[in-house]
């Protein structure tokens, strides 16, 4: 049964985007009038998850999914623990993306899906920047620059199998890091620090060693589809994100052209 996981949960106090839109949470924040979480319920429906849970605090945002038909687990204290609690409940394979993806497309999940290596017990999907900027030229993201590229996340993990524990256990140490790749690396150790000094560490091979220090074997799957590393952090994302939303609709850019994500 295909099962995946949405992260919805709030850190204290709150979120100044949702204020500035009008509602106690981000997972609340409208996009065409629906709100995103509900937006990435339906693109994993779509995509033929049937056994959706979510990860968020007593609330709102928990009434929001148990009206959607969707499970509540009870959010931790950070992103890596919470999957982690979540993955003890649902055991793999596991599906994990986040609330604020509100232009998720049920396409950028299964191409992501059939892209995973079997052999891996873990994949992320990453995108390109050139990707990213011929698809919304301008958008600020964060970039992790490696010897074949840079990359931005897209918010969308595979566990694929029970070893992936071990990976979650590795996520934690590393998530406070994860905008300042060099710390990153340097938890790789010696040699891949000083390939990655000299520029010639790649993003798989960074990853692949990630991997080897959990135990497990880790994989990147480069998406084809530069909107998927397009989340909903900032104003200026949330403006795009609707402008882009409001394209997709017949008649919305002028052309009833409907969206096609780059």
């Amino acid at each position: 049964m295909p099962q995946a996981l949405i992260l919805a949960g709030s850190r204290p106090g709150s979120d100044p985007l949702a204020v500035s839109a009008g509602v106690s949470h981000k997972a609340l924040i409208e996009i065409d009038g629906m709100p995103m979480l509900a937006r990435v319920a339906g693109a994993l429906r779509q995509a033929g998850f049937d056994r959706i849970a979510v990860s968020t605090q007593p609330g709102p945002v928990a009434d929001l999914a148990v009206t959607l038909g969707l499970t509540v687990i009870a959010a931790q204290a950070g992103p890596s623990r919470s999957v982690a609690v979540a993955f003890e409940q649902l055991g793999a394979p596991l599906l994990v993306t986040t609330s604020d993806h509100g232009l998720l497309q049920a396409e950028w999940i299964t191409r992501f899906v059939a892209d995973v290596p079997r052999s891996a017990d873990v994949a992320a999907l990453l995108a390109r920047r050139e990707r990213i900027e011929e698809a919304l030229p301008g958008s600020r993201r964060t970039y992790l620059r490696f010897a074949d590229g840079a990359w931005s996340g897209c918010n969308l993990f595979y566990l694929n199998s029970p070893r992936s524990a071990a990976a979650l256990e590795l996520w934690q140490m590393v998530e406070a890091d994860r905008k300042k790749p060099w710390r990153i690396v340097r938890r790789l150790g010696l040699g891949p620090l000083i390939f990655y000094l000299r520029g010639k560490l790649t993003m798989h091979r960074a990853v692949a060693h990630l991997g080897k220090l959990a135990d497990v074997e880790a994989a990147v799957v480069e998406s084809a589809f530069g909107l998927a590393a397009v989340d909903v952090d900032t104003q200026d994302d949330l403006i795009a994100v609707r402008a882009l939303t409001a394209a997709a609709k017949p008649g919305g850019d002028g052309n009833d052209r409907p969206f096609r994500p780059a």
